[in-house]
């Protein structure tokens, strides 16, 4: 086996990004201290083609070094937009159609591998502050919560992790 350069990975250019079409996520960072984490979830948003990523509350915004640290570009290609309250981000989604699924560990929570998502549909994946998860305002305002299966003695993921997971499975269902 050979490594590929990257002149062999025949990877899109933002122009070609902005034209494609995108997945039927959008995601939703609801206090997102971290900006590395912020960084991470543009680059993973970037991998799966998700039509957008919504900065709320205290989550940092492009640009700034940390987080272009970690998105190595993907600022540029994923559209996004901010929100002083993630509840007006949530609402704007609504209104066109979303459907908002919390990713939090709730008491009737769906496991990931459970989630089916509905061809046609759209979808605004809400992940939440490292420490305190979705605010449980915004919880009231989902149509869904999906919990990511764990099997240690940990309780949770790191937000980008979680990013990661959540996006992997959801689009595996949705192509």
């Amino acid at each position: 086996m050979r490594k590929l350069l990257n002149s062999e990975l025949e990877r899109k250019t933002v122009e070609q990004f902005r034209k494609s079409e995108k997945s039927p996520f959008i995601v939703v960072l609801d206090n997102v201290r971290s900006q590395s984490n912020v960084g991470s979830v543009f680059r993973t948003a970037d991998a799966f083609l998700t039509s957008a990523v919504y900065l709320c509350g205290i989550t940092a915004r492009p640009p700034h070094r940390e987080i272009q640290k970690t998105a190595l570009g993907a600022t540029e290609s994923v559209p996004w937009k901010y929100f002083s309250e993630t509840s007006e981000a949530v609402r704007e989604l609504q209104d066109e159609g979303y459907k908002i699924i919390g990713i939090e560990q709730v008491k009737g929570s769906v496991e990931l591998q459970n989630f089916k998502v509905a061809r046609g549909d759209k979808y605004a994946l809400i992940f939440g502050h490292e420490i305190n998860g979705v605010d449980q305002a915004v919880l009231d305002l989902c149509d869904f919560c999906v919990e990511i299966p764990q099997f240690g003695t940990k309780h949770s993921f790191n937000i980008a992790i979680s990013a990661g997971i959540v996006l992997w499975e959801l689009n595996k269902t949705s192509l």
